[in-house]
């Protein structure tokens, strides 16, 4: 909006020729989504208490959980409030790949939000089955897809990492890889929100790093350099990812340890999604396995587990996801925390460097 009112002064306003900057908008996105945070955030607080909105502890997971009892949950729609507003001020409205990411982010945390409602405000323990979850986050995945597949220009093909000359044709098919993204990358995240801040530190690292690829995915001449692939429009998605990473800091002013409020599934559901989301119209979805390693972890940690049990009657870890089972070796929740936003920083770093080892 402020894109819309302001930027065509420039002629007239020397000064708001910044709005044309994409890194100008994005900077500022992620300073507006920190203000809306702590604007709202107390505000949410309260009216999640007023609801009744409390997290319910498992009692077959580690005794020191049982603390949290009775915390505010579904803070997600603070996180989701604080990136759709910036986003609308600060970026172009105009360009698609924006509203496709706003789709999944929002949609997905409807999902979310029906499902911790159910839970948590109706006291119904099984929320949506999972089932339904499922078929509502690939019927969004999937219109997404379609349109990609739909849309000119929009290359369906998959770049790798580290090769040059890697990156087949998914032609149709590429509506599946979307799919698989978007709900595996949504899901990773609802998997890795078990402990305070866990989830939302790495999300904040993800978001920014999406921001600088966008910025360069955007950009003909840098992309051009660098070898990878261009996408016009694209660049505009670094208005949202700062808006997104500006949101996960603010939300964790308030989700640190020891938390004031949990995010719930509206909030892990509609970060993964919108993660995934913007890897794909960046043309960087398998980055995302790199940048978001932890999220991974935490998944197949889960997968392994379940596998294992099943068909050899065993477990690997004491506990999935993976952090529960450092818990219950006896690592301080906090300690837990912070090695995973370190090795998420690793993470990160090792992804730009893909940037020339191509």
């Amino acid at each position: 909006m402020l894109y819309y009112l302001l930027y065509p002064l420039a002629s007239d306003v020397r000064f708001l020729n910044v709005f044309r900057y994409l890194t100008f908008r994005a900077i500022y996105a992620m300073i507006t989504a920190l203000i809306v945070s702590f604007l709202i955030g107390p505000w949410v607080i309260r009216k999640l208490e007023n609801l009744q909105a409390r997290q319910v502890i498992r009692t077959d997971g580690p005794e020191s959980h049982l603390k949290k009892q009775g915390t505010p949950t579904m803070g997600g729609v603070l996180i989701i409030a604080s990136i759709v507003i910036p986003t609308l001020l600060w970026g172009d409205l105009s360009n698609v790949y924006i509203w496709l990411a706003i789709l999944i982010i929002v949609g997905y945390g409807g999902i979310g939000f029906i499902d911790d409602y159910k839970k948590v405000v109706h006291k119904n323990p099984k929320g949506l089955s999972p089932r339904q979850k499922m078929f509502l986050q690939v019927l969004l995945a999937t219109v997404v897809g379609v349109i990609l597949y739909l849309m000119p220009g929009f290359s369906k093909q998959v770049y790798f990492p580290f090769f040059k000359q890697l990156h087949p044709d998914f032609g149709v098919f590429y509506i599946l890889f979307a799919i698989l993204v978007i709900v595996g990358a949504s899901n990773a995240v609802n998997l890795t929100d078990g402990l305070d801040g866990l989830a939302i530190g790495p999300v904040a690292i993800n978001a920014g790093t999406y921001m600088m690829f966008a910025y360069i995915a955007g950009n003909i001449k840098v992309a051009g350099y660098l070898q990878i692939p261009y996408v016009a429009g694209a660049g505009e998605l670094a208005v949202l990812c700062g808006a997104m990473a500006g949101a996960a800091l603010g939300f964790l002013w308030y989700n640190s340890y020891p938390a004031e409020v949990f995010m719930g599934d509206v909030g892990s559901l509609s970060l993964g999604g919108g993660l995934g989301a913007v890897a794909i119209l960046t043309k960087q979805e398998i980055l995302l396995v790199i940048v978001g390693g932890i999220f991974v972890v935490e998944a197949l940690s889960v997968i392994f587990q379940v596998g294992s049990y099943k068909y050899r009657g065993k477990r690997i870890f004491r506990m999935a996801p993976i952090h529960h089972h450092f818990e219950l070796k006896g690592v301080a929740e906090p300690k837990i925390i912070v090695r995973f936003w370190i090795i998420s920083i690793i993470l990160a770093l090792v992804a730009f460097s893909t940037l020339k080892l191509r």
